[in-house]
């Protein structure tokens, strides 16, 4: 009886040693597929940025990176490449691409190289996310998640105003949350960074049907005023 005991007792461990080693190897595979993208989403920065060297984006260059982002599908629906996946697509249509294409594309890759920045004072993060048109702003009883640097004034600073004015903050966006500000300041390379990534789990919110709005820090100030 106990050997028959001891030998489901090795079992279960077994079961469990294979259980931990299936979720580690999982994690490990997300991972990878992680630096993966990103390590693609890096090229894709890379290419753009010499596209739009010279200042003009013509009809060629645009079909060349729908094309590369077509040939890297598991990137095509991570943002911020789907919003310019969606945008590439609609401009292309119909076979020509129009001056006025041109231009928002011009203005869309510098947005996603942070090439903007050298066209803008301060030193913006990139428009893509933001809900438009920004929607009104309640603080009371509501959720607010700050990323990004901020002309306001220290994280603090605006934290203890939101906790002022009735709201509450968390570090992270989440279910519950109700809006995400972005910070005017930011550098370049910000799409890696923790602000990228809360910029990133924030669209995979509103993917997800959660009501959070994104919103820039010049909107949310605007807003103090008038709460």
């Amino acid at each position: 009886m106990s050997n028959l005991a001891a030998t489901g007792g090795y079992a279960r461990d077994d079961a469990e040693v294979g259980s931990r080693r299936l979720a580690v190897g999982k994690t490990t595979r997300s991972r990878n597929a992680g630096r993966v993208q990103d390590r693609l989403i890096d090229e894709l920065i890379g290419i753009s940025r010499g596209v739009i060297a010279d200042g003009v984006v013509d009809e060629n260059e645009a079909i060349f990176i729908a094309q590369w982002i077509e040939n890297h599908r598991e990137i095509a629906v991570k943002w911020p490449v789907n919003v310019l996946y969606v945008r590439l697509v609609e401009m292309l249509k119909d076979g020509i691409l129009s001056e006025d294409e041109q231009q928002e594309l011009l203005e869309t890759l510098r947005d996603l190289t942070g090439e903007s920045a050298l066209y803008q004072e301060p030193n913006r993060p990139t428009t893509l996310p933001l809900d438009k048109p920004a929607p009104s702003i309640d603080f009371s009883g509501k959720t607010f998640c700050l990323t990004g640097r901020f002309v306001f004034g220290s994280k603090f600073d605006c934290e203890e105003t939101i906790t002022e004015m009735g709201g509450d903050v968390v570090q992270m966006p989440g279910q519950e949350t109700d809006y995400l500000v972005i910070g005017e300041l930011c550098s370049p390379d910000w799409i890696h960074t923790t602000f990228g990534r809360s910029i990133e789990k924030g669209v995979e919110l509103k993917q997800l049907g959660h009501p959070i709005a994104i919103v820039s820090e010049e909107h949310w100030v605007n807003s103090l005023a008038m709460g």
